[in-house]
């Protein structure tokens, strides 16, 4: 048996004590490390909790955005990109051959109010310009006026039959009313590009124009060609003391022509009245220009079988109208308002100005 010795026992015990102490050591950098990496960990977790917070905030600011955004939009009309069920005309879903007439076309049906026409139609969209190759245009017609309110136009200068001077300054004059004129939009960039629009008395608001055509003579009865004029203006000013002029500062060579009006609302389309069956909104004029400013014997000739012509149609129109009114046994007045019945004294002198 061995025997150990007082100062090796206290060897031993010293080490023992040496490899306590870095067993301690160890345990406590393990776990300073492992506090060190739940510290860590603690800190990416709240770093990533708030990023996520933040991006939660904006994304829920950008939601709510969009929805205001969308929400303004949806409630404004004016700018929706859809079609309130408000303005949906029900009766466009009809072809009007419920009850068929002979003759009578069925017409194309619609149940979004033809919002997407222009898909069917293989043209550009018209887009406020003048396209003389042809265009689809998707403004709707606009407001319409009352019967009372219908316009209608007379030319005072020339009058029918006149005869002017040829190559020298003369000034249109047409008497207009029931529209309120001189107000116009510019026809490069704005052409057909809003709807026709009513004042505060119902009536269109919009401006006209003249054009003067050349004719073969005052008994041309082909038509014209559109396309050819000799004068034209738009009128920018309103009507004074119920009349718009136009200069033709620079006359005309001689020849036959007859004037007619344009009546248009601001953005330049023809004016469109409540019912089909009116008398026209427009008027036209024939004369002559010669050199002396006075009227041929062939013109007096041309202006008394104008006369007779006029006369004997007048006879017959009227004729046919009492035989149609004897018939008719319904309620259908129209014919009958202001001017319904037509004039039956017609003037011997140049009845052609009676139109």
């Amino acid at each position: 048996m061995e025997v150990v010795t007082e100062e090796e026992t206290m060897a031993i015990m010293r080490n023992n004590n040496n490899a306590g102490n870095n067993n301690n050591s160890g345990n406590n950098n393990a776990a300073s490390s492992a506090a060190a990496a739940t510290a860590a960990t603690a800190t990416a977790a709240t770093a990533t909790a708030a990023t996520a917070t933040a991006a939660t905030a904006a994304a829920a600011a950008s939601s709510s955005t969009t929805n205001t955004s969308s929400s303004n939009n949806s409630n404004n009309a004016q700018t929706s990109l859809t079609l309130d069920p408000a303005v949906i005309g029900a009766g466009f879903a009809q072809d009007g051959n419920e009850t068929p007439v002979d003759g009578q076309s069925p017409s194309l049906t619609t149940t979004n109010n033809f919002i997407n026409f222009c898909l069917t139609v293989n043209a550009p969209i018209t887009n406020g310009q003048q396209i003389t190759g042809g265009s689809c245009n998707p403004i709707p017609i606009g407001a319409i006026p009352s019967t009372d309110n219908m316009p209608s136009a007379k030319f005072q200068v020339p009058a029918n039959g006149d005869t002017i001077q040829e190559n020298t300054a003369f000034t249109v004059t047409m008497a207009i009313q029931n529209m309120q004129t001189g107000v116009f939009v510019n026809a490069d960039t704005n052409y057909f590009s809003a709807p026709q629009q009513l004042n505060a008395q119902g009536q269109i608001i919009g401006h006209t124009h003249v054009v003067i055509e050349e004719l073969d003579s005052l008994t041309q009865t082909t038509p014209t060609n559109p396309k050819n004029f000799a004068f034209f203006k738009g009128i920018d000013g309103a009507a004074q003391n119920g009349a718009v002029t136009a200069d033709v500062t620079n006359g005309l060579p001689a020849g036959a022509y007859r004037v007619c009006s344009i009546n248009s609302s601001s953005n330049h389309q023809p004016a469109i009245v409540p019912i089909a069956q009116h008398g026209s909104l427009d008027d036209c004029s024939y004369f002559t220009v010669s050199a002396n400013g006075q009227a041929s014997s062939n013109n007096s000739a041309a202006a008394a079988a104008s006369a007779t012509a006029s006369a004997t149609a007048s006879a017959t129109a009227n004729a046919a109208a009492t035989a149609t009114a004897t018939a008719s046994t319904g309620t259908n007045n129209q014919g009958n308002g202001k001017g319904g019945k037509g004039k039956n004294n017609r003037r011997s002198e140049w009845i052609a100005r009676e139109y």
